[in-house]
């Protein structure tokens, strides 16, 4: 399979992995989401809890591709082209964190999140898969599967995998400081942190090993080989699951293999009608997500928090209310309801950035770091 073929495979994947993510985090209101859009509360994993492991993934793949240039060794230039991407990202995370600026105090700033994620485990998953052979590799990343759960065994309290007894809050704290976590769980828990970034890293280069299958493989045994090894890690996932159950805000090892597991099996299936069988129309949409995918998301991060921090009107009752509220209040919950009224808000959101990254992918303009 030429190299193109396979790069709009995976560009279709990418970008049905963000298409997914701006959704899923744009509902018109967090208090009418469909159940399949929500996280789980802690334990599970619904569709919504697949969408960033599996861009995760995808970034591990792409990797492979991208790597081909530096002979996948660890070189000077390599080292260089990891460092600068690994900072940028990460330095755009941070300041969409404090974006619009006025609104947060330095002291009490969130540094992980989103990016901040993305960077890291591009970053040390980079370095891994081109200082170690595959067989290495491979070795390594289970052992950093079973470390990880030692640690959280042996280093939580009674309950180790709950959210008050897990031990990723005081390995944070102890990093970051308390008042730089996630407070959305009601206490300083962050679901991106320092802690759980470390199984991360193996999602990433299960997502780099993938790449190299696929380039390893005759034409007519990479979807049946990505059958395969995906219903392998979806099963080892749901085995491990026994003993350490498949939970995304801690980023469980089970959770590693399972989502990994399931990325193989829609990309194999993604691979089978777009570069076998040559069906590419209905991969279009996702395709132009794919190709500018950074830009996009943050894109959508910068106008949700312009139109709630600097946007406000006025209610029927003359209370203030952000431009959010009121754009889905009367937009879409007037004539749809509270329910669908929130589905169809984020909905319409994809169809105004796919408008936008339809047209850069027109004009040929691809924003790349």
């Amino acid at each position: 399979m030429g190299k193109s073929q396979r790069l709009m495979a995976l560009d279709a994947f990418r970008g049905l992995t963000i298409a997914a993510m701006i959704t899923v985090n744009t509902p018109g209101s967090w208090s009418h989401v469909y159940a399949p859009l929500l996280h789980s509360e802690w334990h599970g994993c619904t569709p919504t809890d697949l969408v960033f492991p599996f861009f995760l993934f995808a970034v591990g793949v792409a990797m492979f591709f991208a790597f081909g240039k530096f002979n996948h060794k660890l070189n000077g230039n390599a080292g260089k082209k990891i460092l600068k991407r690994t900072v940028i990202i990460f330095g755009i995370g941070l300041l969409l964190n404090a974006f619009p600026f006025f609104h947060i105090k330095l002291e009490n700033l969130r540094i992980m999140g989103v990016l901040q994620r993305i960077a890291l485990a591009y970053g040390l998953g980079s370095l891994l898969c081109l200082a170690l052979n595959k067989a290495r590799l491979l070795i390594v990343s289970v052992a950093m599967l079973f470390a990880y759960w030692g640690l959280v065994y042996f280093l939580g309290g009674d309950q180790p995998y709950s959210l008050e007894g897990n031990p990723t809050i005081a390995f944070d704290v102890a990093i970051l400081g308390e008042s730089h976590l996630y407070k959305g769980f009601g206490l300083p828990f962050d679901p991106e942190g320092v802690f759980s970034t470390l199984p991360a890293i193996v999602t990433v280069v299960l997502g780099y090993l993938t790449g190299s299958l696929i380039s390893s493989s005759d034409r007519k045994m990479i979807v049946p080989r990505l059958l395969i090894f995906g219903a392998l890690g979806v099963i080892s996932g749901l085995i491990w699951s026994i003993g350490f159950p498949i939970n995304k805000p801690i980023w469980s090892s089970s959770y590693v293999l399972y989502t990994a597991g399931l990325a193989q099996l829609v990309m194999a299936v993604m691979i089978f009608f777009i570069d076998m069988l040559d069906y590419k129309k209905w991969a279009h949409p996702f395709l132009v997500f794919g190709m500018n995918p950074l830009f996009i998301f943050v894109l959508s991060v910068v106008w949700v928090k312009v139109i709630i921090y600097l946007v406000h009107f006025s209610d029927a009752s003359g209370k203030s209310i952000t431009g959010y509220a009121w754009l889905y209040q009367n937009a879409f919950a007037s004539w749809a309801g509270p329910l669908n009224g929130s589905l169809f808000f984020a909905l319409s959101h994809i169809i105004v950035y796919w408008l936008i990254v339809s047209y850069l992918y027109r004009k040929r303009i691809f924003i790349k770091i």
